[in-house]
């Protein structure tokens, strides 16, 4: 492979070969980004080029988004339980991501782009939110052209360290292809291994809706923790006789419960994820008998002879 070739061809058409790129990746393939646009950066010929590269950017950035946005809102959290699934770590997927939202409103998509793993799942959770779609399209596209624009910059002032690289790259093409083959390779058996220790986390008793619904009819009824994010909760309701509760700040839900009585999790996550963390965290502090729903939320609604709807969500305070 001639890759002093190469870039002259993508040159000719730098525009199209970026819009493409950006666009797959925001749909969310595994198609790195950056490099393409660090390497048109260092091809353009002038500031002007420069920013018709970034326009196409930032185009193919927020139409990815949109549509990501109207895919959660059409299918709510299923979209994201779908995308959450992808993740290491499910048990954090839904819930930071809904956090962040919370806690950085409109502001959260502008630095989305270099949030690892946030950048595709944030977009469908605005849509399921229902976020004012003027105000998504205007943070979407402030947070594509920051992302876009500092890698074309960083191409652009290091134009000359860039076209070593092709060159070097170009006289030892078979070794640079090797490293790079090892290094996927290794991030591959990285990812799995992370993947397969979570499921070993998720190797703890739980509870059949049957078991809660029938244990919640005695004198020792269990503790239910509703570990949905806030936004769902506001939507359905809290689960009757279940107690809110956060991640990040169990203990304040559990404060006044004696540590030898029952707990029950649920949340509305793969895997259940979020409850079998939350579990393996509470019977970390002490308490004796902490057990996750299986199945989640949609087993509970099930099991109640309710069917499962996709998010509704009304309108919140980004209308």
């Amino acid at each position: 492979m001639d890759l002093v070739h190469l870039s002259q061809g993508l040159q000719q058409d730098v525009v199209t070969v970026v819009f493409l790129n950006v666009l797959l990746q925001q749909l969310g393939l595994p198609v790195p980004a950056v490099p393409t646009l660090l390497l048109a950066g260092s091809l353009a010929a002038a500031p002007g080029h420069l920013g018709k590269v970034l326009a196409a950017a930032v185009l193919a950035s927020v139409i990815a988004d949109w549509v990501w946005y109207q895919a959660g809102k059409l299918f709510g959290y299923r979209v994201l339980a779908g995308l959450c699934k992808l993740s290491i770590n499910p048990a954090s997927c839904v819930s930071q991501t809904e956090a962040r939202f919370i806690r950085w409103g409109v502001s959260s998509l502008v630095v989305a782009k270099f949030i690892p793993g946030f950048s595709t799942v944030a977009p469908p959770i605005a849509g399921a939110m229902r976020m004012n779609r003027v105000g998504f399209l205007l943070a979407a596209g402030a947070g594509a052209a920051l992302w876009a624009g500092l890698a074309l910059v960083a191409g652009w002032l290091l134009k000359d360290a860039v076209r070593v690289v092709i060159a070097v790259l170009d006289q030892n093409t078979g070794t640079a292809v090797a490293v790079l083959l090892l290094l996927a390779g290794t991030w591959v058996a990285w990812k799995l291994r992370q993947k397969y220790r979570f499921r070993q986390l998720g190797d703890i008793p739980h509870i059949t809706p049957a078991e809660l619904l029938a244990a919640m009819q005695t004198d020792q009824r269990p503790l239910v923790l509703d570990l949905r994010g806030a936004t769902m909760v506001a939507e359905t309701g809290l689960i009757e006789g279940a107690r809110a509760a956060e991640h990040g700040a169990l203990q304040v839900a559990v404060q006044d419960w004696p540590k030898e009585m029952p707990i029950v999790t649920i949340c509305a996550c793969p895997e259940d994820a979020g409850a079998i963390q939350a579990a393996r965290e509470l019977l970390g502090n002490g308490y004796l008998s902490v057990r996750p729903l299986r199945g989640g939320y949609e087993a509970w609604l099930i099991a109640l002879g309710r069917r499962p709807q996709p998010s509704s969500v009304a309108e919140s305070t980004y209308a």
